[in-house]
């Protein structure tokens, strides 16, 4: 869509165009100063954002040494549930590794089974899951698809899809992967108020120091803070 802006200039033959412009041609309409600029490409789209979801402990582990979340509090908050919802909402499709979809997907199924009145249950029930695998030649879920190829290719091809952002909640080594070939576009990190002495954490695959820009971090009534990040990669 055209939009204007008026170039405070005495002499129109001369002006500046800011660097943000740089994807909009121009039109003169006129001899007067004001310019209509118009997309110089009109294929452009927005890419769908893959967004890390991921509870962890104040010491960075995600899991226990057997994959344990015994170290998870289970007291959320109305605000907190409230976040997390939305975070879903903006997505329609959720990445799982092979082993986490099994815990996931099942816990949530039964879950809606035991109380068809749980709203979170019933969204992660409906979203479309695409769980990646090495081994699986059909998926044992429903409402779910397997994703077998490359890493990055897979995730480039969702993320061209049209639709709402992408959500990916686990497990420590396929968000392992993901980081390290610099695929999750934003990371909202759980911690928990608690603390264990070892297990496995996401961030081991980084063999660079990995930069971030602050999002926003809030500390909620149930004890939990949510840390949100995105990557910088200059």
């Amino acid at each position: 869509m055209p939009f204007s802006h008026t170039v405070k200039n005495k002499n129109p033959k001369y002006f500046c165009i800011d660097k943000r412009m740089e994807n909009y041609s121009i039109k003169f309409y006129s001899l007067n100063t004001k310019i209509y600029f118009t997309s110089a490409n009109t294929n452009q789209t927005t890419m769908r954002k893959l967004k890390l979801q991921m509870q962890m402990t104040i010491n960075g582990y995600v899991a226990g040494p057997n994959g344990k979340n015994d170290w998870m509090t289970w007291n959320p908050d109305d605000e907190l549930i409230a976040f997390m919802n939305s975070l879903i909402d903006s997505s329609d499709t959720l990445l799982l590794g092979r082993k986490t979809a099994d815990s996931i997907i099942n816990y949530w199924e039964n879950a809606l089974d035991k109380n068809p009145d749980t709203p979170f249950a019933k969204k992660i029930v409906d979203i479309l899951k695409v769980v990646f695998t090495k081994t699986l030649d059909k998926s044992p879920w429903n409402n779910t698809t397997l994703a077998k190829g490359n890493l990055a290719e897979e995730i480039a091809n969702l993320k061209k899809q049209n639709g709402k952002d992408i959500l990916v909640f686990g497990g420590a080594g396929f968000v392992s992967s993901l980081i390290k070939e610099g695929l999750i576009d934003e990371y909202h990190l759980i911690v928990n108020p608690t603390a264990i002495a070892n297990g496995m954490t996401i961030f081991n695959s980084l063999d660079t120091i990995q930069k971030f820009s602050p999002i926003q971090s809030k500390l909620y009534p149930g004890g939990k803070t949510v840390l949100s990040y995105k990557p910088k990669n200059d």
